[in-house]
């Protein structure tokens, strides 16, 4: 079940391009439901809620996420994500993932610098172990363009002019994570009519993600993302492979 999370956080976090500009948010909360889909099976496995609210020149973000109690059984699952976005031009200050996951405690903290185009990101990640020890570790990353993580960059991602997307444009960025920096590359498939959980159809934008380590190497299957053609752009249905199955994410209000 950690893939689930994984795939949620991975599947918001794409669209960087230069010609985004802040526009700026009001304080809101964003609610999704996580279902894992096999052959005939289909069934609800988890819950997400992402928020923000401005805090003087600041936003505060923040996302939970946790798997249903028959889902509990295979992978107990109990995250929050925690960031600081700088309102003037998007950047992110600092970033947290805190981690309940199959019995273990985890932690990455993340705190941002810039020079040019140039950013930095130093990172203090907290590990438990099988037999009760904890591990605390330092690591420098660094990235050159839009650069961000698995939290602030979901804002972003809203400021897109997607119809230049459709051009044939490819649009990438770097994702920080705790032990890495991730290329993201991102193409827009179209327009399409999508059905929602509560049976209300929306125009959204169809759109792929590609993840890579070294601009080479593949480090995770794609994602497919269907997010509103409104002003909101708010992604409503997300879809990611699994070893066995897809994880589906539904935007339910």
């Amino acid at each position: 079940m950690k893939r689930v999370i994984l795939l949620i956080l991975g599947a918001v976090i794409a669209l960087i391009s230069s010609e985004a500009s802040a526009a700026g948010f009001s304080n809101e909360s964003l609610h999704y439901v996580i279902s894992y889909k096999w052959g005939l099976i289909h069934k609800d496995a988890g819950d997400a809620t992402l928020s923000l609210h401005r805090n003087g020149n600041n936003y505060d973000l923040m996302l939970t996420a946790k798997t249903k109690p028959w889902a509990d059984k295979i992978y107990e699952v109990r995250d929050t994500l925690l960031g600081k976005l700088r309102i003037s031009d998007m950047k992110p200050l600092s970033y947290s993932k805190i981690a309940h996951e199959k019995g273990r405690y985890s932690r990455d903290d993340i705190s941002y610098s810039f020079s040019g185009a140039t950013a930095t990101g130093v990172c203090k990640r907290l590990r438990t172990h099988k037999d009760g020890s904890v591990v605390v570790t330092d690591k420098k990353l660094t990235g050159s363009g839009p650069v961000y993580d698995m939290l602030s960059v979901f804002y972003y991602l809203r400021l897109i002019n997607y119809d230049d997307l459709q051009k044939g444009k490819e649009a990438k960025a770097t994702i920080f994570s705790g032990s890495k920096a991730e290329s993201i590359s991102i193409r827009c498939l179209g327009k399409e009519k999508i059905k929602l959980r509560d049976k209300s159809e929306r125009e959204a934008y169809h759109i792929q993600f590609t993840f890579t380590t070294d601009g080479k190497k593949k480090s995770s299957d794609d994602i497919d993302t269907w997010i509103s053609a409104d002003s909101k752009h708010i992604p409503l249905y997300m879809v990611g492979k699994l070893p066995v199955g897809q994880v589906r994410v539904y935007f339910i209000k």
